[in-house]
Order: structure tokens, then C-alpha cells, then sequence
């Protein structure tokens, strides 16, 4: 039905719009007695044998709902009942700040793609507290931080352990993000000087709290193999706890899109169909550098559940979906797990 008859009617009204109407026709559902409890009823799909310890927490199932759909935590409680077992939220910066000029986000249709230049739209860590604090379900929450635009990477350090401390007692773990290709400069912070200055600077905040949160690095999949080979040598040495591979891809190779429409669109993070395999092989390769207990949270071009069963085979502990969330519609989780379901039954 979604595919059919919803999501052409969706396509119809500006991406931003239309993600903002589904945002407010979920908090409706979920205020309205009973609504919650209809939507586990189709949506959420539970079994034990789902259930993976990773990085120390224990989730109810691997798939999980990637950083920048719900990035002020206004939707914890309803999208759990969609079946995800984990939700990042973010990125959320110290300061509230309104990210880039609109139009920001495009539709590839003919690609199973989208392309946005959001840069970090959000009201602040400390409005996403202010969520969280509301929020009622157990489901696992991370949280995706990075600096504001006006910060320079200077004192980028200064932003994220702002974040890091406001968001401390209301997040499950957290995720540095340094990879967005929508904040000017950011993706520096990635080089292995800097990079591993911040990723030990956040994991020594952690270790001084009463309960240590687990800090894990999100990359781009645009690195080169001797940037990956310096991403490998950061993560051991800082003791991080978890890598997610991957971000959205700055390419343009080999789309269906005309040229002459992608030009008009302009710059931005490619995500979606375009970006499996690269996210696929990305996994694959930090899997084989960092050995078989390091975990990895596999993200990109997951849009069918054969996707992300793949994303598990390259070596992924747990995957996160946004743009095949965006295709595939309310099912999409629940269609997933079912497919790893069978995937872990026959590993036995």
C-alpha cells in the first residue's frame, strides 16, 4: 500500500515538507489512546533470537534508525513502535542553529537516492534533552554530536564535549561525527592528527562519569585505503568503542539522474541505492583491518532486507537505516529483522 498509493502522493510535496507531516501525523498517532499499541501491531516485529550485545548494551534487534531523521528526539517513543531496536539521534550541536539555505533536500527517484546539504539543523542539545526527558519507551538511544558552523575546528573540541555533557544522562551511547559533507570544513577533522585528538578527548569525558557511555566515530565513505588504514590505527589506539560505516557520499558516478539535474541541485550528501556497495565494501575492509571483535554498525544504501543482510555478511553487527526508510516505507524495519532473522537461524 505504501509503495502503491502513499509514497507517490508523498513524492508530489517537497522532501523537508512532507518529512514534517509525517513527524506531525506520528506524534498525533501517538498521542490518540491506543495509538502506540496499533502501531507495534503492524509494525513491530519481536523475537528473542534477535537480540545482540553490542559495544555493552543489549539491543532488542540489530536495525536501527541512522542519525538525522529524528534529529531533536521528538519521535523516541513512535518510531520504536516501528519496530526499531535502536535510534541515533542528531546531530545535535551545543547551540540551536538553522543549517543551510532551503531547498536542501532532493528526491532521486529513478536512483532510490537522496541528496541533502541539511548542515546540522537543529534546536540545540539541550532542547533534544528536554525530549528525551519525556520520552517513556526502554528503547537504546545514541547520540550523534558534532560542532557548530560558526565553530572553528580550532575549538571543534570544546563543541562536542559540550554536547557530550548535556547529553550524558539521556543517551545510551554516543557517536562522533566528523564526516557530514554539509558543515564547511568539518570533514578535516577527520585527518588522523586532529581525529584522534577529539575521539580521546570524548572517550576520557566518558571514563571520568559514574557510568561509562560507550564512544564510537561515524565516517565518511569516501576515504581513500590509506585513510582508512589511518581511521583503523585511531580506533585501536584511543581504545574507541564502535565505528559506523557509513555517512553520505560527496560521488556522482554512475546515477540514472540526469547530469544537467544534478548540477542544478548542487552540492550535498548522496544517500540510498548509489551508495551500497561502497558502504558495503567500506565495512568490509574495516572489518578485515580491526578483526572480528570490533563493532560495526553498518549504514548505507540498505534498501531492501537482502541489503542489509549483505551489510551483516561484510561484517556489520547492527545496521541503521533513513533512505530505504524513506522508499520502503513503515514496514521497512520489520521486513528487515524478519529477513536476519532467517539469516541467524541458518548460521546455526
Amino acid at each position: 500500500m505504501y509503495k502503491l498509493f502513499i509514497r507517490p502522493l508523498f513524492f508530489l510535496i517537497d522532501p523537508e515538507k512532507i518529512h514534517h507531516l509525517v513527524f506531525a501525523t506520528l506524534r498525533v498517532i501517538g498521542r490518540i489512546p491506543g495509538g502506540k499499541a496499533i502501531l507495534r501491531v503492524f509494525f513491530n516485529y519481536k523475537d528473542s533470537r534477535l537480540e545482540r550485545v553490542v559495544f555493552g548494551l543489549k539491543f532488542k534487534n540489530p536495525v536501527g534508525l541512522a542519525a538525522g531523521f529524528d534529529k531533536d528526539a521528538r519521535l523516541i517513543d513512535e518510531m520504536a513502535c516501528l519496530g526499531f531496536g535502536f535510534i541515533e539521534i542528531g546531530t545535535l550541536t551545543p547551540k540551536p542553529q538553522p543549517g543551510n539555505d532551503k531547498p536542501r533536500m532532493f528526491r532521486l527517484p529513478k536512483d532510490q537516492a537522496l541528496i541533502n546539504r541539511m548542515g546540522f539543523n537543529n534546536q540545540g542539545a539541550m532542547a533534544a534533552v528536554a525530549q528525551l526527558r519525556k520520552r517513556k519507551s526502554s528503547v537504546i538511544v545514541g547520540g550523534n554530536i558534532g560542532k557548530n558552523k560558526i565553530t572553528a575546528n580550532e575549538q571543534a573540541m570544546d563543541d562536542y564535549a559540550s554536547a557530550f555533557e548535556t547529553l550524558y544522562d539521556y543517551v545510551d551511547y554516543f557517536v562522533i561525527n566528523v564526516s557530514s559533507p554539509n558543515t564547511p570544513g568539518l570533514r578535516e577533522l577527520q585527518e588522523k592528527e586532529p581525529l584522534g585528538k577529539l575521539l580521546r578527548y570524548v572517550i576520557s569525558l566518558s571514563k571520568q562519569k559514574p557510568v561509562y557511555k560507550p564512544v564510537l566515530l561515524k565516517i565518511a565513505p569516501d576515504l581513500s585505503p590509506s585513510q582508512l588504514d589511518d581511521i583503523v590505527s585511531i580506533l585501536k589506539e584511543t581504545n574507541a568503542d564502535g565505528v559506523i560505516a557509513t555517512n553520505t557520499t560527496i560521488e556522482r558516478s554512475d546515477l540514472e539522474t540526469s547530469a544537467e539535474e544534478i548540477r542544478a541541485i548542487g552540492n550535498g550528501g548522496l544517500s540510498g541505492k548509489p551508495l551500497t556497495h561502497r558502504a558495503t565494501q567500506v565495512i568490509a575492509y574495516l572489518r578485515d583491518k580491526l578483526g572480528k571483535d570490533f563493532p560495526i554498525i553498518g549504514v548505507g544504501g540498505i534498501m531492501s532486507p537482502s541489503d542489509a543482510v549483505e551489510k551483516l555478511k561484510a561484517g556489520a553487527d547492527l545496521v541503521q537505516v533513513y533512505t530505504g526508510f524513506v522508499y520502503e516505507g513503515p514496514s521497512f524495519a520489520k521486513k528487515i529483522n524478519q529477513a536476519l532473522l532467517q539469516y541467524y537461524m541458518a548460521m546455526k
